[in-house]
């Protein structure tokens, strides 16, 4: 796939050859326009071994604390939500250009009149380059930072985790599950951005980018930052090999200057650092990434990266994951993922996640050249930093399919 879907299943293309390489492509003078997309469903059935768990936890938490309430199902899409976009491509003098809109429709509600669920629409930019010197890109896509941690994650074709409550399995009436996000990685997201990408030079590129700045948001940062006159920076630089043995190395870094913390309004400077590398021998795949930063928080770029007086608060994380095709084509894998999240001396007594981590085993399954059936089991733990409190369980079984055009 181009330029279009590929921020959302390039990982899930890298993984399994099932997955088409283009959409529904026609002519329309000096254009050509190209309609892809994807839906996906999912049973998803939850089971939450605790009433509580620690603010900013991603294990699914019981409605109340009996045990009739630790169990749920729900019927909604995985990590990748339902997918329709569009891209129109033409070259004019000297130079390629195009303009992508997508839109991505909710799985539903879970309750009476609930309608259609929520619908998104997460890309709406333009490119203009040339394969001497590059591309430039404008408008909404997926984030520079964090991009390749997700696309490369096996959870993007399936659940992984889900978060929320058991009244919903912390999936039915939104639009996309977790998967390993806040479990190994922080969320690239979806943001305004100016960025420049340098041609491929024999298996080389960069891209270089500023990109709308987030406020800093979380139950126990004490605030919800104001805005910031700085945009914030992001960059990744990568080095792909082919071969018998192939692969790919990447490094990122992110910086923000945050505006408005604590009762004394004051500013500080978010910042991140990122490596990781996906090689593949035969049909084995294997992907070890790391990230480190100071207040950019957790699961979420900015979410409790500061504490009530303004303080950043360190993170870190990572995820190993292995992946195995067997003769029939079925891809197997394990991915054993982690995201820790520091306390100041400004949390005492507080009830915040001190670690979140996840297991999820696999089985994907490509039925068709474009259709993928997909079993998953995962494991989440959330752990508190107080230790009168106990650490929340979920364990989440799901099944279904995903269909790509």
């Amino acid at each position: 796939m181009n330029n279009k879907i590929k921020a959302a299943v390039a990982g899930a293309v890298l993984a399994s050859a099932s997955v088409a390489n283009a959409g529904i492509t026609w002519d329309a003078g000096e254009w050509t326009v190209d309609m892809n997309g994807n839906v996906n469903a999912f049973a998803i059935f939850s089971d939450a071994k605790d009433a509580t768990g620690p603010a900013g936890g991603l294990a699914a938490t019981q409605a109340a604390a009996t045990e009739a309430d630790s169990d749920s199902v729900a019927i909604s899409t995985g990590l990748l939500p339902a997918w329709l976009g569009f891209t129109a491509t033409t070259r004019q003098n000297d130079i390629d250009t195009s303009v992508t809109i997508s839109f991505q429709p909710g799985m539903g509600a879970n309750q009476a009149l609930g309608g259609g669920g929520n619908t998104e629409n997460r890309q709406a930019f333009l490119t203009f380059g040339d394969k001497s010197w590059g591309s430039v890109k404008l408008g909404k896509d997926l984030g520079i930072f964090g991009s390749t941690a997700i696309l490369n994650d096996m959870t993007l074709l399936g659940v992984g985790a889900t978060g929320g409550t058991v009244h919903n399995g912390g999936a039915a009436g939104t639009t996309t599950t977790l998967g390993g996000i806040g479990t190994g990685y922080l969320y690239a997201d979806w943001k305004g951005q100016f960025a420049y990408t340098t041609p491929n030079m024999n298996g080389f590129s960069a891209t270089l980018g500023i990109t709308q700045p987030w406020n800093a948001t979380g139950g126990l940062s004490g605030n919800s930052s104001g805005g910031t006159d700085q945009p914030a920076f992001e960059a990744q630089v990568s080095y792909s090999w082919t071969g018998d043995f192939a692969g790919k190395v990447w490094g990122g870094a992110f910086s923000q200057e945050v505006q408005g913390l604590g009762a004394g309004n004051t500013s500080d400077d978010a910042q991140s650092f990122e490596v990781g590398v996906s090689t593949s021998i035969y049909n084995i795949n294997l992907v070890a990434y790391g990230y480190s930063g100071e207040g950019v928080g957790t699961t979420g770029m900015l979410v409790q990266g500061f504490d009530t007086t303004g303080s950043a608060r360190d993170s870190d994380g990572g995820y190993l994951q292995a992946t195995y095709v067997i003769p029939m084509g079925t891809k197997l894998g394990v991915s054993y993922g982690v995201s820790k999240l520091d306390d100041n001396t400004a949390d005492a007594g507080a009830n915040l996640v001190k670690e979140n981590n996840r297991v999820t085993v696999g089985a994907y399954h490509p039925l068709t050249k474009h259709l993928n059936l997909v079993a998953e089991y995962s494991h989440v733990e959330s752990e508190s930093h107080l230790s009168t409190q106990s650490d929340s369980e979920q364990d989440i079984m799901s099944v279904g399919a995903i269909l790509f055009f």
